[in-house]
């Protein structure tokens, strides 16, 4: 099946072609581990995330290399460390094992290489030097500077006039620079600092600027020029029109990434978040009251370049959803094949909330009055359990249904704590009072049960349970 990709550089949608398809290569910005994560740093993990796997499912789990970095040298985590009082190192440790269990969470599979910066210095060290060499850099008061004019078509990525782009860099205003737009790749370390000899003859000990890092891990892990960059479109510029500087002088190539792929933001009940507002939200604290499957339903059923609004009423529609995909699959295995419609609406620029669309009529009975097993679930000639399967099978490429009813349910009822044994003879006297029509005794069973946190659905079959949520 053709995959289409909308291209930020070039504002087109085309057919995506691997430079290799042996080896296709995507590379993320990942996070700078000096705090939790917030949930708008869940969207592009969540994201990509989702284009790992259908990548996988085209080309072979074994063809795909997704290389997402992690941040770990930089004034956020310098500061943070200080105001803690402890060991940078100690610092970015727990945060990126922090980072790392709030996305397993939401149902992430982890890249196939996670490189940190500090790692890399040698490899930023020899692209400062061959900027240098090549007329792109300079030296000033024992900094190293990009030299933008140098570039002729520097911009390209984001479009933007030349004012804009200054006044959009937010760099600092500084006597070495020779031009305005030019930005740091070296500068030198402060007192207590991490610090590493600098490059181009530089006596002072420093540290590498922000931009530079993904230039050398992109470099290190997948080449020259690879396949896919991606991001939130908040990096847009300058992180990644500085990248794409950097790469191309350095390698004189055309392109440092074939296709670049930006996510749209996010805000919070209609609002920008912020912690002004009182509604910034950690992935951690957002997970201690919903579940990661919910928190990954709700991100994808908005498409991943438009702006999306971050609502409790989004997340309550989101649970409903899984709960009737779950009670539709039951317990079945994935079939081996995803379905093509589903399929279709994924590769055509990760369109989730079709492909979501896809799913709901999957999972809804032909007609009211039959059962998911009786009728074809609008999926051809499937019926009964091929059609649960195909269901299964599909949701799971995008990180859904990825356990059983009643594996789901198990664990809801291991987390609440509720006593099996006494909701089981509660039913069986609720049952009995029903039958003698002891309704009083049944509403007042029912209501316990209740409070208990356990909610009945009573049918044709008998009375099941689950729990509140």
């Amino acid at each position: 099946m053709e995959l289409k990709l909308y291209d930020t550089l070039t504002r087109e949608k085309r057919v995506f072609t691997p430079i290799d398809q042996s080896r296709v290569r995507m590379y993320v910005c990942g996070p700078t581990v000096y705090d939790f994560a917030h949930i708008g740093n869940a969207r592009p993990v969540i994201v990509f995330d989702v284009l790992f796997r259908l990548l996988r499912q085209l080309y072979g789990a074994d063809h795909v290399t997704y290389v997402r970095n992690i941040t770990d040298v930089d004034d956020k985590i310098n500061a943070r460390a200080a105001e803690r009082g402890v060991p940078i190192r100690e610092l970015t440790d727990e945060t990126y094992k922090n980072f790392k269990a709030d996305v397993a969470a939401l149902g992430c599979l982890p890249p196939t290489v996670e490189p940190r910066a500090t790692e890399h210095i040698e490899e930023m060290k020899t692209l400062i030097e061959r900027l240098d060499r090549s007329g792109h850099a300079y030296v000033g008061h024992d900094h190293v500077l990009f030299n933008v004019p140098s570039m002729p078509d520097y911009g390209q990525l984001s479009k933007r006039p030349l004012d804009e782009m200054i006044a959009g860099a937010r760099v600092e205003v500084a006597p070495y620079k020779n031009d305005p737009q030019d930005f740091v790749l070296w500068k030198p370390s402060k007192p207590g600092e991490p610090a590493w000899p600098s490059p181009s003859g530089i006596r002072t000990p420093g540290r590498p600027g922000w931009h530079i890092e993904c230039s050398a891990m992109a470099w290190k892990h997948l080449g020259e020029t690879f396949d896919i960059h991606g991001g939130g479109i908040d990096l847009v510029f300058p992180h990644h029109e500085n990248e794409i500087a950097q790469s191309r002088c350095a390698f004189h190539t055309g392109v440092m990434a074939n296709t670049w792929m930006h996510n749209g933001f996010l805000q919070v009940e209609g609002e920008k978040m912020s912690k002004s507002l009182g509604n910034f939200i950690t992935i951690h604290e957002l997970l201690a009251d919903w579940p990661g499957e919910v928190v990954r339903l709700n991100m994808l059923r908005t498409h991943y370049r438009q702006p999306i609004d971050w609502t409790v009423k989004g997340l309550e529609e989101s649970t409903k959803t899984l709960d009737t995909w779950y009670q539709a699959v039951g317990d079945v295995s994935p079939s081996p094949e995803v379905d093509s419609i589903f399929s279709a609406a994924l590769s055509d620029d990760l369109n989730t909330p079709a492909a979501i669309a896809r799913l709901h009529q999957m999972a809804r009975p032909p007609e009211v009055g039959t059962t998911f097993e009786a009728g074809v679930s609008m999926l051809g000639d499937r019926t009964g359990e091929d059609a649960k399967r195909y269901l299964k099978s599909s949701a799971m490429l995008i990180g859904l249904l990825g356990d059983t009813a009643s594996g789901r349910k198990g664990k809801a009822i291991s987390i609440s704590g509720i006593d099996q044994n006494a909701v089981a003879g509660l039913i069986e006297a609720r049952n009995a009072a029903r039958a003698t029509k002891n309704f009083k005794e049944s509403d007042r069973i029912r209501d316990e049960l209740a409070a208990m946190g356990v909610v009945l659905k009573d049918s044709k079959d008998g009375t099941t349970w689950e729990v509140a949520r």
